[in-house]
């Protein structure tokens, strides 16, 4: 029956060609079967829900039940729902004009039914694909009834010559018109109270009431929802009897593996541009990318209960990979491999994404993105070399090459717009710093070895062992011994101004 979209055209036909008509839930239910069997990708693009989300999922849409998605922002809710209709069949029939996709066998609207009784055999049938079956709706404090149920029409009324008594001046709203399909409701919390009570027949009577008509008018919809569970007490809450109604309450979450959330930034950030620069990411930076997310969901400047996006992440990639585009046309350069000043110039996508509390308030969220920044470059530099810590009790500590070098007054001041040779040139300069990179595991074809020396600079000061000036378009590394001096000395300079 592949094709009969491409024949059947009537009632008529249509009866003949042997097609059934069946309720929407148990359409998904036999899809969904035959999708498990095959072995497919159910929901493609979702990442880290292997093992939690899709099994719980899949076990609603077989219970033939309505869901609603619960989770802290940017965990793929949205995208979950609008890849249900990957479930439905890709083409159905229904009345050609009708407004809620009427049933050719069993039309609801009095619009169908006339037509039907006037025309039998010989009613227009339309197919509609099944990317025209699915609705949704964001739900602000301004959504009215008539906005998802309906209303009477009292302009087509006068203009067809009706009475208001009449069904056909009933102006459908968005759940009627996504009958036989999917209706999604985001952020249902902030949903009025007195509009969520509108939703009630619809989840459990399976109908409609349109005020001023004696009516109830069959539905056949699987409702699926979104919230936020901190929306319960910050703007709205879900009422008791909705609640209730919603058969499957699944939790969402965000990535627990680290590789899980590369994963995710790479698919969903733009990082493949239009050529003007090609711009190298190493792996270390991308890691980094995740351990400032990891890092920015366990800190206590930042309010938990609001969460950290995944969109942080992606937003961050995106300004990296921008910072390294404008310093290569900058400086005239085709190709240029991401760096840690760089990984700086992500702040703006990190500000703007934190709920601070209190005490990050008080830090300033610039200081709080710094913060969790550094937390990143500590805990990604742990997992590939020594604790600098514990070297320093050491009898060999790998590090004295390069702390040497700033106790003997050197400092290394690296530019956001410094060009590839350059930068190149001034961390060869550094004793020891070539040897300790390139002897490390994260040496590899993908991994630019410079990188991992600017890294190696960074990581000691985030350890408090070497010194670190930020300057306007500049980091300035020093002698951490020297930096605390100076900075003593620049106390007395202006105690001396006082006096």
């Amino acid at each position: 029956m592949d094709n009969l979209h491409n024949t059947v055209q009537t009632l008529g036909q249509l009866r003949e060609s042997g097609w059934e008509s069946i309720p929407v839930k148990e359409e998904i239910r036999q899809n969904l079967i035959e999708k498990i069997r095959s072995g497919g990708n159910l929901f493609p693009g979702i990442l880290g829900y292997d093992k939690s989300v899709i099994p719980q999922l899949q076990h609603a849409l077989l219970a033939k039940h309505d869901i609603i998605l619960l989770g802290l922002r940017g965990q793929a809710k949205t995208k979950i729902l609008r890849q249900l209709i990957s479930f439905l069949d890709e083409y159905m029939p229904v009345i050609a004009g009708s407004e809620i996709n009427d049933d050719p066998f069993n039309p609801i609207s009095k619009q169908a039914r006339e037509l039907v009784d006037e025309k039998g055999d010989d009613t227009p049938i339309r197919w509609i694909h099944r990317s025209e079956r699915y609705g949704e709706k964001l739900a602000t404090p301004d959504t009215a009834v008539a906005d998802l149920i309906g209303d009477i029409d009292p302009i087509k009324a006068a203009a067809e010559k009706l009475t208001l008594a009449d069904e056909n001046v009933i102006n459908f709203g968005l759940v009627p018109r996504t009958n036989r399909g999917i209706f999604a409701i985001n952020e249902l919390p902030d949903l009025q109270p007195r509009i969520q009570v509108a939703l009630l027949n619809i989840m459990q009577e399976r109908d409609i009431q349109i005020r001023g008509f004696n009516i109830r008018i069959p539905l056949d919809v699987l409702m699926v929802f979104s919230a936020n569970p901190e929306d319960y007490t910050n703007r709205g809450s879900i009422i008791t009897p909705l609640k209730d109604r919603i058969d499957s309450q699944i939790l969402t979450h965000y990535p627990q593996q680290l590789e899980t959330g590369m994963k995710i930034t790479q698919q969903e950030a733009w990082i493949s541009r239009d050529g003007a620069v090609n711009v190298t990411i190493p792996p270390v930076i991308e890691e980094l990318l995740e351990h400032i997310a990891f890092e920015a969901r366990d800190s206590e400047y930042i309010d938990q209960k609001s969460g950290v996006s995944t969109r942080m992440t992606i937003t961050a990639m995106e300004q990296l990979i921008s910072a390294a585009e404008r310093r290569a046309l900058v400086n005239n350069e085709s190709e240029t491999v991401a760096r840690i000043t760089d990984l700086y110039h992500i702040v703006p996508a990190l500000t703007g994404k934190l709920e601070l509390v209190y005490e990050g308030e008080q830090e300033g969220a610039s200081n709080v993105a710094k913060h969790i920044i550094g937390k990143g470059i500590k805990k990604t530099f742990a997992r590939y070399f020594p604790d600098p810590g514990e070297q320093k009790k050491s009898d060999e500590n790998i590090y004295q090459p390069v702390l040497d070098w700033f106790a003997d007054g050197n400092t290394l001041e690296i530019s956001d717009n410094m060009g590839r040779n350059e930068y190149k040139e001034l961390l060869d300069g550094v004793d020891g710093l070539s040897s300790l990179a390139g002897e490390n595991s994260l040496i590899n074809k993908e991994n630019d070895q410079y990188v991992l020396m600017d890294f190696v600079i960074e990581a000691l000061h985030q350890h408090s062992m070497v010194g670190k000036e930020e300057l306007d378009d500049a980091r300035s590394y020093s002698d951490m011994l020297g930096s605390m001096l100076g900075s003593i000395d620049d106390l007395d300079d202006f105690d001396d101004f006082d006096q």
